[in-house]
């Protein structure tokens, strides 16, 4: 089990989905819930490196900052989180391209489809 994962999702019932599987599964002992990647983003940047999650469930459609925008920004500070979190994207999204793009990004470690389901937590589980 993980210390800490973030849910960063706009959609609530994803959200309450994506976080009863993940506690069901004994997953993570801290799990947050972000319904603003911008809410998100600002806390990450300023904890500690010792309260950073080891995993981070990111929605790539989301209103105001999404997903994409998410990931540009914390490319900018991508050496303080490599190695010690991993972003899996968890979209609805179907589309190839963005599968490809995400592969892009250092800090992304999967592209998965909602919702994630107990095969996909014991792939991760097995990754981290």
């Amino acid at each position: 089990m993980i210390d800490r994962a973030y849910i960063i999702d706009d959609d609530e019932i994803s959200i309450f989905l994506t976080s009863a599987l993940l506690e069901a599964e004994n997953f993570a002992c801290h799990i947050e819930c972000y319904q603003f990647a911008s809410l998100a983003l600002d806390k990450l940047i300023t904890i500690s490196d010792k309260l950073l999650p080891q995993v981070i469930f990111l929605d790539l459609n989301m209103p105001v900052l999404n997903g994409w925008d998410f990931l540009n920004t914390l490319t900018m500070q991508e050496k303080r989180f490599l190695g010690k979190c991993r972003i899996f994207i968890l979209t609805s999204s179907i589309d190839a391209q963005e599968k490809e793009l995400a592969r892009r990004y250092k800090l992304v470690s999967g592209f998965l489809q909602k919702p994630i389901d107990e095969t996909e937590i014991s792939r991760i589980k097995q990754i981290i």
